[in-house]
């Protein structure tokens, strides 16, 4: 039986990414004292970004890390603007994840070949340990937007025709961000309170498609709350 979604309010996205932040950190002590390994979905954004900063301050064994994306702009390698690049800079670069556990969307490879090297480089993940996403103001997550139709048989989708620009990306799919203990959505600032009350609402956004069966834990700031 699905669990329902769980809502956990803070005042300011600063308490929102310090919340996030010990959640990841429990997360990861728990799954590596399991399993021996810890993977991790990466979202973009502003307030993952404060996150990933506070991530670089953690002790833990980062050996046992392995990070994978949640979507990516087609964009040269070392584009600014790609999820990569900033999760890099704030994060990845500075702690001791090794190479070879940074999975990264090739997306400067184009759609198509992007797509099927992330469906082989996830091909053998069981089940994540804990996908962080964002949500747009229009409620799209990844990219994943509002009345684009998808394969829902698909692991990564090619997406064409995004609404934001660069128009060319891969997205993983509903049904891979569901594959995963914990799903934590990170949503701030007041350009969020339409969608928010929407999803509460029970209006069919791209937010509400992500159904792991523990459900979700939205982490939420005033702003972003009617």
């Amino acid at each position: 039986m699905q669990k329902i979604n769980q809502w956990h309010q803070f005042s300011t996205a600063e308490q929102v990414a310090d919340a996030v932040l010990e959640q990841i950190v429990g997360n990861a002590e728990t799954a590596i004292a399991e399993k021996g390994c810890f993977k991790l979905v990466l979202a973009g954004g502003s307030t993952p970004e404060k996150i990933y900063q506070k991530l670089v301050k953690v002790k833990t064994d980062w050996s046992k890390w392995k990070i994978y994306y949640g979507d990516e702009r087609c964009l040269p390698a070392d584009d600014k603007e790609r999820n990569s690049v900033m999760a890099s800079n704030a994060f990845l670069s500075q702690v001791a994840i090794p190479e070879a556990n940074i999975f990264t969307m090739p997306t400067e490879l184009g759609v198509v070949e992007a797509a099927e090297k992330y469906r082989e480089a996830i091909a053998d993940v069981e089940q994540f340990d804990l996908v962080l996403l964002g949500m747009g103001e229009d409620g799209h997550t990844a990219s994943l937007f509002p009345g684009h139709v998808n394969a829902s048989e698909e692991t990564v989708h090619e997406v064409y025709n995004s609404p934001k620009p660069p128009s060319d990306r891969i997205s993983l799919s509903a049904k891979t961000l569901a594959n995963t203990r914990p799903c934590i959505f990170i949503v701030t600032r007041s350009s969020k309170v339409n969608a928010v009350k929407q999803w509460k609402q029970g209006v069919d956004l791209p937010v509400a498609s992500i159904a792991p069966a523990a459900g979700v834990d939205i982490y939420i700031d005033s702003a972003a709350v009617a």
